[in-house]
């Protein structure tokens, strides 16, 4: 294995290991490093105690040539990594003036005291580097020793991102640590299960040997990643064997390489000049933040109602409580109703509802638990889709929320069609 391709992560914080924070951290490390030829050999996730960072970090700088560790590094008492780096480098820890005037400055044009505690984190091991941190008070840390590198971060992922983009992959690459992984192109589809994706492709994909092939399900979407690692076929040959799968696929096919759905809906729209808008009751402004997350989406995003209740599905929409009283809030007929009335309220041309039971608790013998009614508007009409399922409460939210996005997509779709034809 070439020198420093291997990569330890090292995951600090007792929140994490009390299921109070999940680790965010591991998939965009290892998915931001895996594009340039860096493989995540080993993660671990430990607690604040300086006894168990120290250990883990002495096992993981002995065996790897890459080792980056997250969090500890903030004012508090139980942020004790660079200490426990400091003892397994046997260095001193030294103030950096550097880092110093720096926090103090961060504090100064906040307008906030800076506390003696806060001086924590203008100390380093000795011989190490400082990692500025644009968007937070505690700097990372860069140590190299013998070829071997050893990177502290902090924990909140708006500091760490930023760092990793702008400090930790400029300084890699000027290493020659960097070099472009094995081609790959990932195929998005929706609409299609996993083993009937695998069935709809295999005759394609069966013809090109030496094909890597992994398959990922996530709330409705189904991810298909054909890769080579022995050089046999190049990025541009990937693109004409994934060519061929979306043209297998037709409209189930979403595009490539991670494509998100609103994006793909907010493109098209914005090529129409075209607005739309949300009502939504169980996913609580999920959809709607599908849209607010691009940016640009005022351009194509007209806005979205969350009316949970009856009462605001009467006061912020203007649905008749009579429709409720007879048909109930989760039916096709209050589906349609909301899809119809946000349109009509924010002036846009199309428009989407979520309304149904995401649980754990609700549903009737009619609706049970899972069961969730979609409502599409646009300039041709207004429908309604009744569809189910299981799992979490989230991930009913998740996947209703999916399922609707894909079917705008497909109208969308449909109707760049049609207009091509005419």
């Amino acid at each position: 294995m070439a020198v420093g391709k291997d990569l330890e992560i090292i995951t600090i914080g007792d929140e994490l290991l009390l299921g109070k924070a999940s680790d965010k951290h591991l998939g965009y490390l290892a998915s931001r490093l895996n594009r340039f030829g860096i493989s995540v050999r080993r993660s671990v996730v430990v607690t604040d105690e300086p006894e168990a960072i120290e250990t883990e970090v002495r096992a993981s700088w002995n065996r790897s040539e890459l080792v980056v560790t997250t969090g500890g590094l903030g004012p508090t008492a139980d942020d004790c990594t660079r200490e426990a780096v400091a003892r397994v480098l046997g260095r001193e820890l030294i103030l950096d003036e550097e880092a110093k005037r720096d926090l103090e400055a961060f504090f100064r044009q906040r307008g906030r005291p800076m506390t003696q505690n806060n001086l924590r984190q203008a100390y380093r091991p000795e011989g190490t580097e400082l990692i500025p941190n644009a968007f937070g008070s505690a700097p990372g840390l860069w140590c190299e020793v013998d070829g071997r590198i050893l990177i502290l971060l902090p924990g909140p992922p708006e500091e760490l991102h930023p760092m990793v983009e702008n400090e930790v992959l400029p300084r890699l690459r000027e290493r020659g640590r960097l070099e472009e992984a094995a081609p790959c192109v990932e195929i998005r589809t929706a609409g299609v299960g996993e083993s009937l994706l695998e069935n709809r492709l295999e005759p394609i994909l069966a013809r090109y040997s030496g094909l890597e092939i992994g398959y990922r399900a996530h709330n409705a979407i189904v991810d298909c990643r054909l890769s080579c690692r022995d050089g046999k076929y190049s990025r541009e040959a990937l693109e004409e064997i994934a060519d061929e799968c979306a043209e297998a696929l037709g409209e189930d096919f979403v595009g490539f390489d991670g494509q998100m759905l609103s994006k793909i809906i907010s493109d098209r729209l914005r090529e129409r000049e075209q607005l739309m808008a949300v009502a939504e009751s169980c996913t609580g402004g999920q959809l709607a933040s599908c849209f607010t997350d691009i940016p640009g989406a005022s351009k194509t995003f007209a806005g979205g109602v969350v009316a949970y209740s009856n009462a605001a599905k009467v006061q912020l929409l203007g649905i008749p409580e009579c429709l409720l009283r007879q048909h109930g809030a989760v039916s096709p007929e209050a589906a349609v109703a909301m899809a119809t009335a946000v349109a009509e309220k924010l002036s846009a041309e199309y428009a989407l509802s979520i309304t149904g039971y995401a649980g754990p608790g609700g549903g009737d013998p009619q609706n049970p638990v899972g069961t969730i009614h979609l409502g599409l508007h646009s300039p041709d009409g207004v429908w309604s889709r009744r569809v189910n399922f299981h799992g979490s409460r989230a991930t009913v939210q998740n996947r209703a929320v999916n399922g609707a996005l894909d079917w705008l997509r497909r109208e969308l779709a449909k109707t760049a069609i049609a207009n091509a034809a005419k």
